[in-house]
Parts: C-alpha cells; structure tokens; sequence
C-alpha cells in the first residue's frame, strides 16, 4: 500500500462526535468531486475507507443515498465508483450545504464551517476527496487536486487561516486541474498532524532525520577526500622538490632546520604538516615556513 493510501486510512480512522464536524468533513468529502453536480456524475477512489466515509456521510448529513459498486484492480486492489441516483437525490445533497449546481464559479460555502473546531475537520475531508501526499523517501508533497479555479484559491485562503500551522501553500496548474500544493517538509508533518495521522507525519520527520544524516556524513568524506587529495598532491610537489634539491646542492648541505624537515618528509610523504610539525615538535606553521623556504630554494636551483 501506498504512503497516501495509509495516511488516508490513518485519517478515517479519525472519530468525529461533534455534529457541526461531522456536517463540515462531509461537505468538503462531496464539495472536491466531479460527484457535487446536478449532473449525474459518478465518483471513483481507490480508497475503500474513504468512499465508505463519503456514502455515511452524505446518507447521516443530507439524507442521501449513494449507490456504491467495487471493482477489483489487476493489482487486486479495489475501485470503488459512486453515484447519487436521481435529479432530486443530487439538488438535496446539494441543497444541504447551501449550494444549488448552477454557480457559475463553485465557491467555499463558509456558512458549513459553524465553530472553529470545523475548520479541522474541513480540512481532513478535503484531503481524503481530492488529496495525496508523495512518499517522504522520494519527495516531501503533499496537494489538493481541484476542478475549479475559485475553489482553489478559497482552500488556499482557509489552510493560511489555520492557527498554528503557519503553511504557505501554493497554487499550479495540471492538465485542467488547480493544485494547491504544500512542499516544506515540517509544515506537512505539521498538516498530517492536525489533520489526524501523526504515524505518517511521524514516518516523514523520521525520513528526513536518516536523509540528513546520510547527506552530512556525504558531505564529510567528501570534504576528507578532498583535504586528503589536497594533501596528497601538495607532498607531491613538497617531494619532487626536496629531491631536487639533494640532486643539486645535497640535502647535507642544508642548514640544520631544513635538512630535518627535508629528510622527514621524503621518509613520511603521508604526513601532514601538523603531524610534521609534531614530530619536529614544532608548530604547524612553524613546520609550514620550513617546507615553503625548501620549495623556494628549490626554484633558485
């Protein structure tokens, strides 16, 4: 099972007792379908649970009844397709939320929303109708597929308007379609959270923690590898120049100082100059200034 499919079956398993919740979560289950039409128009899910939840609750909240048939998917999954039979079926679902069918531009009707405690509920019936949220091992995503323009921008308006949350949602085109989308990791933990599957919002969080981890330590040896190369090729050149010198002037001629530092690291061509620097307990720069004094004498040679 998909990650949307198991957040959608952890939200319907959300109890709802207050029947101004009941009443908002079924408006926005039927108000994000091609189903809220005067039209007969049937609506498909895979989601069992979900076309459950939207055939009780238009049954509990308008006294509709919805026809409901499966089909079983080549995957074995099911396909559960909806209908609302009859003219007067669909005006009294209609009806029951204060809408007609004739609207020129289908809006939010915020009288369905009577407390506070329904904008929660909203929400989740929203996003059980026409949302998905994209498995946090691939991408952080979560959006709303939406047929009318209008309605998109009043979804965008009431997720602004959610206390707490702070989301920034934002608004595209796809194939006729208006997506309100989500793509900041903590505010979609945040939106599953409230909308009542904290296991997915966990799972997410979760996901990011092991893909930050896994990016830090990429980027730690990719810093090492690229010292120990930077480290490597200067000893290179350190080695290339030392042994010039002791092809022309003789490493025994070199002062004191030098000729330690000179014969230490053609015998330890891995060392860095801290570690130079240690075993002539000297300091790093003090280690540094010998090397760079035997590479310009080099050059004059």
């Amino acid at each position: 099972m998909s990650f949307a499919s198991e957040t959608k079956k952890e939200i319907c398993r959300t109890e709802i007792s207050r029947p101004c919740c009941i009443r908002a979560q079924a408006y926005a289950l039927w108000l994000f379908t091609r189903g809220f039409s005067l039209q007969n128009t049937t609506v498909v899910t895979e989601h069992g649970s979900v076309a459950r939840l939207m055939a009780e609750s238009a049954a509990e909240v308008a006294g509709v009844m919805v026809e409901m048939s499966v089909s079983m998917h080549r995957k074995e999954s099911g396909v559960y397709t909806l209908t609302i039979p009859g003219d007067d079926q669909r005006c009294r679902l209609l009806d029951a939320f204060g809408h007609t069918g004739r609207e020129v531009n289908l809006r939010l009707n915020r009288a369905n929303l009577e407390n506070d405690c329904c904008m929660c509920a909203f929400v989740r019936g929203a996003f059980l109708s026409c949302g998905t949220v994209t498995n946090p091992q691939k991408d952080y995503h979560l959006e709303f597929s939406i047929n009318h323009r209008k309605l998109a921008q009043d979804l965008v308006t009431l997720l602004e308007e959610v206390e707490g949350l702070h989301l920034q949602p934002s608004i595209t085109q796809r194939k006729g379609s208006f997506v309100v989308y989500i793509k900041d990791s903590e505010q979609i933990a945040d939106l599953l959270t409230y909308m009542g599957a904290p296991t997915a919002a966990m799972t997410l969080m979760q996901a990011k923690m092991v893909k930050e981890v896994r990016n830090y330590v990429n980027r730690t040896t990719n810093f090492e590898t690229a010292n120990i190369d930077k480290t490597a090729s200067a000893s290179a050149r350190q080695v290339v120049a030392i042994r010039h010198l002791q092809e022309t002037v003789g490493l025994d001629n070199l002062p004191e100082d030098l000729r330690e530092m000179a014969y230490l690291r053609l015998e330890n061509p891995e060392m860095s100059l801290r570690e130079l620097g240690e075993a002539l307990s000297i300091s790093r720069s003090g280690a540094n200034h010998r090397i760079q004094r035997l590479m310009e004498m080099a050059k004059t040679e």
